[in-house]
């Protein structure tokens, strides 16, 4: 699933080709189970201006206003969440048509926004006003944005498994099963310990490897690991630098133990168990009256 890179990533497409530009026109395919409401989509978009492109998390809002040429006045917007398998794409109306694409929007540069998924696991729907701090207040903090002090308030004040905050979006917006498992392996910190018992020391470092493994993976565009390209449909280049996300049974960059991959809030998890050492409850340990060593 697109995380926080790869939708900041094609957010800043956008916000080189949208703002300023009117939507003419607006055509959908039969597969609409993924719009909120289609109807929506087809009475409101067409004559509207877009005024900015803002991304919350995961989520992508094309803010939108009513041009003269609109029977209504005021600002509007489009919620877009990739899911899995979605992809924006601004081009010329002649490119060939991906295969699952389900959602045209004529330009008045003679362009056109296309969005094509192929799981349909995204979704779309129109934001009237009033509706961007009911989407925002459902969110955590955004990373980037998270002061360390926030940080640590907010990962030590909670029971559960860090990998399971840092995933939580009512938690930290954004954070998905890729850059949670960079990040903890930067860190040295296994997925399965809780954000309560991190010392001061590893939180201050996993604050430290989630802004440098975000900041460096929208530097590098994102990762290309399964479906994601950004607006202008190319791949990220972040995957090249992956030093534990998905590489089982290969080698730690660091230490040169073998990578195991583990489940952790239902998700796979790649870490090194050498590197990031499990908690005493994950490894097992005491001894039993009759002297046998027990394991979980």
């Amino acid at each position: 699933m697109p995380e926080l890179p790869e939708v900041e990533t094609v957010a800043r497409g956008l916000r080189a080709v949208l703002p300023g530009r009117r939507i003419t026109g607006v055509r959908l395919s039969a597969k609409t189970d993924f719009i909120d409401d289609p109807a929506a989509l087809e009475r409101e978009l067409p004559g509207t201006r877009v005024t900015g492109i803002k991304r919350y998390g995961k989520f992508l809002v094309i803010e939108l206003e009513r041009t003269k040429q609109a029977e209504e006045s005021g600002q509007i917007a489009l919620l877009i969440h990739l899911g899995m398998t979605g992809q924006i794409v601004v081009g010329a109306p002649e490119a060939p048509v991906l295969p699952h694409t389900h959602v045209f929007l004529a330009l008045d540069d003679g362009r056109e926004l296309r969005y094509t998924d192929i799981r349909r696991f995204g979704r779309m729907g129109i934001l009237l006003d009033g509706e961007h701090e009911a989407l925002i207040g459902r969110l955590g903090l955004e990373p980037l944005e998270a002061s360390e002090r926030e940080f640590r308030q907010t990962i030590t004040s909670r029971s559960a498994q860090i990998k399971a905050l840092l995933m939580d979006q009512r938690v930290f917006r954004g954070m998905g099963n890729i850059y949670t498992d960079e990040s903890l392996w930067r860190a040295k910190i296994h997925p399965r310990r809780l954000g309560t018992k991190l010392s001061e020391r590893e939180v201050k470092a996993l604050y430290k490897a989630v802004q440098n493994v975000l900041t460096e993976a929208i530097r590098s565009r994102g990762s290309s690991v399964s479906d994601y390209v950004d607006s202008d449909g190319q791949q990220g280049e972040f995957q090249l630098r992956h030093r534990v996300y998905q590489r089982e049974g290969k080698k730690c960059f660091r230490c040169g133990s073998v990578i195991r991959r583990i489940i952790v809030a239902g998700r796979s998890s790649f870490s090194c168990p050498r590197c990031q050492r499990a908690p005493r409850s994950v490894r097992g340990g005491g001894r039993r009256k009759q002297g046998k060593r027990t394991y979980s």
